[in-house]
């Protein structure tokens, strides 16, 4: 039955998904301003529909951190808004590049086309509704959500309220964003096996559930856009200001229940006795415990998964920016790493030595993020050790290439 519901959704996505095709640039960013418009205007109905969804998740014993992320507050719905506009006035990618003349009176060109329906299965993040949905309107591409239980009731009330009559109002058809109507868990399961219409999925959520995912798919011929894991590691080198460490620990974990927050603190031994109960201060006035050596976890452990012990952070002495880099390589997922040093010798070391997705020199983790590094939403963070869109994956990376040969003239 779930499966049902989940390929009616697709189908008709793929149905809706020329209208995006072959809309024009006009008609897309009027589609997105419009979105903001609707999201200002119908805020009181988007808040009351979230406060249920939080309410709800009280009740069943939701981890702070979970709820963080539930809760769409009034400066979090205005900031949605703003990126939606932000969006709509950023330049189209080219659909059509010169490459080189080629012989016989012909060249080659490059064009840029849509995947044609992408899915995305995210849990309790509300705003990511907004945020897949602005991406795959700009990208040109039809779209099938899937939320959890939790979120799907604020979920609903932005794609009823916000999402379809803003595409309706741009002359596009608003059947092309569809959010699947169920709450039941084998809904994500379902949206990873239709090939033929739904060729590619963006996965959110914790690692296990992800990666389960993500085998589903690829027994299906599924391909996925992953962001399973994450972790920040900030390494506190002997040349560090010790006043800019501190701060950047504090603003690294303004929010617990986020990938890029802080989640592994390593110090240069050198320093580590002389820091170290400062340290331990700065983490208990940001509400945050320390796992001090000798640990009872692995050391990249990610605290944000761990509804128990979120407030939580990893801490433990290391020789050097090279040692700090490589267990950061090593132990924890790859998304960030940053080193806080007034040494540019060393940072350049660190920076070299660590292979992740993002790294940081006296700046925190948490500007891994579309919206911050980018200054548009992201549809979510890819931490793949192969080619292909890493980082925050944006409405550029979702587009085929196709090399087109034509007469020069």
């Amino acid at each position: 039955m779930v499966d049902e519901v989940v390929e009616a959704c697709a189908r008709a996505a793929k149905q809706a998904a020329p209208s995006l095709a072959t809309a024009s640039e006009q008609a897309i960013d009027a589609a997105l301003t419009g979105m903001a418009e609707r999201l200002r205007a119908s805020a009181d109905a988007v808040l009351a529909a979230n406060a249920q969804d939080v309410e709800a998740a009280k009740a069943s014993g939701m981890s702070s951190g979970l709820l963080d992320r539930l809760t769409i507050t009034e400066a979090r719905l205005t900031a949605m808004a703003d990126s939606l506009v932000l969006l709509a006035g950023v330049p189209h990618p080219r659909r059509e590049t010169p490459i080189r003349d080629l012989p016989d009176g012909l060249k080659l060109v490059e064009r840029r086309r849509p995947v044609g329906v992408i899915g995305a299965n995210y849990e309790a993040r509300p705003n990511v509704t907004v945020d897949v949905a602005s991406q795959l309107i700009k990208s040109r591409n039809a779209g099938v959500l899937r939320t959890g239980s939790a979120a799907l009731g604020s979920a609903t009330a932005l794609v009823r309220e916000v999402i379809a009559p803003a595409l309706e109002d741009a002359g596009i058809d608003p059947a092309a964003i569809q959010l699947v109507p169920s709450a039941d868990r084998a809904a994500a399961a379902a949206l990873v096996r239709f090939p033929d219409l739904v060729p590619l999925v963006i996965l959110r959520g914790s690692g296990d559930s992800t990666r389960e995912l993500g085998f589903e798919a690829a027994k299906h011929g599924v391909r996925t856009l992953a962001h399973a894991d994450g972790g920040g590691v900030l390494y506190v080198d002997g040349g560090a200001d010790l006043a800019k460490a501190h701060d950047l620990i504090a603003r690294s974990l303004d929010r617990l229940g986020v990938c890029n927050r802080l989640n592994l603190l390593l110090i240069d031994s050198a320093i580590y006795a002389d820091v170290l109960q400062s340290v331990l201060e700065t983490l208990e006035k940001a509400g945050v415990r320390a796992s001090l050596p000798p640990h009872d976890h692995p050391i990249g452990y990610e605290w944000a998964l761990d509804s128990d012990r979120e407030a939580t952070v990893t801490v433990s002495p290391v020789d050097d920016a090279v040692q700090a880099a490589q267990l950061a390589n090593e132990k924890t997922s790859g998304l960030a790493a940053g080193i806080v040093t007034e040494n540019s010798a060393t940072a350049e070391k660190f920076m070299d030595a660590y292979t992740g997705t993002g790294v940081f020199w006296n700046a925190t983790t948490r500007l891994l993020d579309g919206f911050k590094l980018l200054a548009v939403p992201e549809t979510g963070i890819n931490i793949d050790k192969v080619p292909g869109p890493r980082g925050p994956v944006t409405y550029t990376d979702l587009t085929l290439r196709q090399y087109a040969v034509v007469p020069a003239h």
